[in-house]
């Protein structure tokens, strides 16, 4: 079952952190330790409409439900954004990736994390393990079900 977003909290969030447009990662990463029991997560958000594929993405996750601080910027419902995550960091967690990364890479953006090597590749993008691969062709699939090619074609 899909954990539902919670726009309202959401929100919030968003206006406490000050989250920016099209940072998804850098949002969540402020985000993850402003809310007891987050988990940082990063993966695949898919809707209707252009761009007509997955979309790399991370928000927070609680037990019963997603935050998104970066919702605000995304102009759609909650209920037209469908999340699959490929993988989950609790704060502690992605403060030391985060670390690791701005010591063996400094020259590079520390997010997003994709774990342990070896990396999957598919197309031109690299991604994290296997779990990476299932979230995109599990996004795909939802993509392609909201985007039938009739209905891209009639929007271009």
């Amino acid at each position: 079952m899909d954990k539902p977003l919670d726009a309202e909290q959401s929100i919030e969030v968003a206006t406490r952190i000050k989250s920016k447009s099209k940072a998804s990662f850098e949002n969540a990463a402020k985000a993850v330790s402003t809310v007891e029991g987050a988990l940082y997560v990063q993966g695949f958000i898919v809707f209707a409409g252009s761009p007509h594929k997955p979309v790399e993405h991370s928000w927070l996750e609680l037990d019963d439900r997603i935050l998104d601080p970066t919702f605000p910027h995304l102009n759609r419902k909650p209920e037209q954004l469908h999340y699959y995550p490929a993988q989950k960091l609790t704060a502690k967690q992605l403060k030391k990736a985060i670390d690791e990364a701005k010591e063996d890479y400094p020259e590079d953006d520390p997010l997003p994390i994709y774990g342990s090597t070896p990396y999957e590749y598919y197309g031109d993008a690299m991604l994290g393990g296997k779990e990476y691969l299932q979230a995109y062709e599990d996004a795909n699939a939802k993509c392609v079900e909201l985007n039938p090619p009739k209905q891209r074609n009639q929007q271009n």
